[in-house]
């Protein structure tokens, strides 16, 4: 048996990103260790942890060559993309200059890892 228990994000301070994605998501920590927190979501189910790595270096968004480039990235469906990008703005985050889609909403977040806001589009 396999079970996929969390994602895991690079930081220069694990608390501190923690806490981005804490406000963000409104998830629980069910660990909180200096240098390693896992949140959780409240219905469970994978979560998220984030590890404190001392020679971090921020991904690029988009990434041009030598750029240090994104190894994995969030997706996070949203009911209203104009109120939670400025959720999301509010809790810390920074809006990418390069928006690739009309339904999606690229923003970085403390430690520079980009993450998508997205929405359904309407049924026609």
């Amino acid at each position: 048996m396999m079970t996929l228990t969390a994602a895991v994000l690079g930081a220069p301070d694990a608390r501190e990103l923690a806490t981005f994605y804490e406000r963000l998501l409104g998830w629980r920590r069910e660990q909180d260790e200096p240098d390693w927190v896992k949140l959780v979501p409240p219905e469970g189910g994978t979560g998220l942890s984030f590890q404190t790595e001392v020679g971090y270096v921020p991904p690029v968004w988009p990434h041009g060559p030598g750029d240090q480039q994104m190894m994995i990235h969030l997706d996070i469906e949203v009911d209203d993309l104009a109120a939670a990008a400025a959720h999301a703005e509010a809790c810390g985050a920074k809006l990418a200059d390069f928006q690739p889609q009309q339904d999606v909403r690229v923003h970085l977040d403390p430690a520079g890892h980009p993450f998508c806001l997205w929405t359904q589009a309407p049924a026609r």
